[in-house]
């Protein structure tokens, strides 16, 4: 059985450096938490080292400045890492072979608020995908869609031979306590029809090589990564080698049949990460140092 505990404190000790996800552990889109809050004050007052990694498709400019909005101090962590900051990075430089195909006209698929992928890139954003070499997927247009909304578009795109550039491979976020698509489901729709996806974010494995530079000197046996999400946050943690703490009162609240609180039963727990094969080292109801 994985272990479940009340809160963070007595895992602390274990760890000198922290990745810990956003979305569903730090705040839910609307608000933030102040118990997590707190659990990272907590842990830099320990001389821990803390990187935000989040599969946000926005710049790390961007969400810092929405953190400042919700409340969430720069102060709190070392740095910040995202699944739209580590797609655009290959998007301006072209570091392989997959990249330097691409051509320069793009169709840019998002809402406005991830405009800020498009700032400082040699690329036309073109209106029409007879226009476009690729896609670059952020976001969806509105809240309330479902990937079969944009099913024209994809056999449209997949008809042209478009590759697609996926900068959140996440499925879904719990926006306010309701549950909104994210661009990964949108793009796993893509690969299914025979299109061709290119993904920036967790569980990649690249997207860890920022935040270990960040904690830079603390061996990985000594880092643990904290989300709400086994085939992103605790996937991500098992492919590059480091202890995942699963928050199981987040994303996946529903699929563990958890409490008000949080709280799924040891047995739940372990059926789920067994379905998914996915493991944590250990389980929390909520990110807080302590109930």
């Amino acid at each position: 059985m994985i272990p479940i505990f009340d809160g963070f404190a007595p895992l602390a000790e274990r760890y000198d450096g922290f990745i810990v996800d956003l979305w569903g552990v730090m705040h839910d889109g609307a608000r933030v938490f102040p118990a997590a809050i707190d659990c990272l004050e907590r842990l830099r007052a320990l001389d821990k080292r803390i990187v935000i990694l989040s599969n946000a498709p926005r710049r790390v400019s961007a969400i810092q400045e929405r953190n400042q909005q919700l409340g969430l101090s720069s102060e709190l962590s070392h740095g910040v890492m995202s699944s739209g900051e580590d797609a655009w990075h290959h998007l301006a430089h072209r570091p392989d072979a997959w990249y330097r195909a691409l051509g320069t006209r793009c169709y840019h698929l998002g809402p406005a608020r991830d405009f800020n992928m498009r700032e400082g890139l040699d690329y036309s954003f073109v209106d029409g995908l007879a226009e476009a070499d690729f896609v670059l997927m952020t976001g969806t247009l509105g809240s309330e869609e479902a990937v079969g909304d944009y099913e024209d578009f994809l056999r449209a795109a997949a008809g042209h031979g478009l590759p697609m550039i996926c900068a959140n491979p996440d499925l879904e976020v719990i926006r306010d306590g309701k549950p909104e698509i994210c661009a990964g489901a949108v793009a796993a729709r893509y690969e299914e029809i025979g299109g061709q996806v290119r993904y920036h974010g967790k569980p990649h494995t690249g997207i860890y090589d920022a935040c270990f530079s960040v904690l830079d000197g603390v061996p990985r046996a000594r880092i643990a990564a904290i989300g709400d999400a086994l085939r992103t946050d605790i996937a991500g943690a098992n492919a590059v080698g480091i202890d995942g703490i699963f928050i199981m009162g987040g994303l996946q609240a529903r699929d563990l049949d958890a409490d008000d609180e949080g709280y799924a039963t040891p047995q739940r727990l372990a059926a789920q990460c067994a379905a998914e094969g996915h493991s944590p080292a250990a389980a929390l109801p909520v990110f807080r140092w302590s109930p």
